[in-house]
């Protein structure tokens, strides 16, 4: 079955300009420092699930493109390397506790400004929306992705 996810980026690490020069277009989301996030990513992602790029942490936050998630879960290198913002010394090569996936650009948007996801009945219940709601990655149902997919394409 088909999920689909919303993933926080600041463009300053990693703007989906920036994925689409990748080679592939694909971008390993590195830096996940959350259990529940990077639970999602371990336990629930796969190959092919929608994403949805958004950009936080800037003048102006959003829905920047659309993505798909391209590997399966492996261990984040960053948790491993001292001079990494990343690293995290209780994580071993042989028990990490990091994990990231890689993530394929397949289109730019338009802006999809927060004000504007806001003001969407449909979209009412969507996690990104909910008060004190700091999560990087989140998931987004099938609805509310046909309601953006919408609002990005009219």
């Amino acid at each position: 079955m088909k999920r689909y996810w919303l993933m926080k980026s600041e463009p300053s690490e990693v703007s989906v300009d920036d994925a689409l020069k990748a080679r592939g277009q694909t971008v390993a989301w590195v830096g996940v420092r959350n259990y529940q996030a990077r639970n999602f990513m371990r336990d629930a992602m796969q190959v092919g699930d929608g994403v949805l790029f958004y950009h936080s942490s800037c003048a102006e936050p959003g829905v920047v493109g659309v993505a798909e998630v391209a590997s399966t879960p492996y261990p984040d290198d960053t948790q491993f390397d001292a001079k990494s913002k990343y690293f995290d010394a209780k994580a071993t090569q042989e028990n990490p506790r990091w994990m990231m996936v890689d993530v394929r650009v397949l289109e730019k948007t338009r802006l999809l400004p927060l004000a504007e996801l806001r003001a969407q009945e449909a979209l009412e219940d969507m996690l990104i929306l909910k008060r004190g709601n700091r999560l990087s990655i989140t998931p987004v149902t099938a609805e509310e992705w046909r309601c953006i997919d919408r609002l990005l394409h009219k």
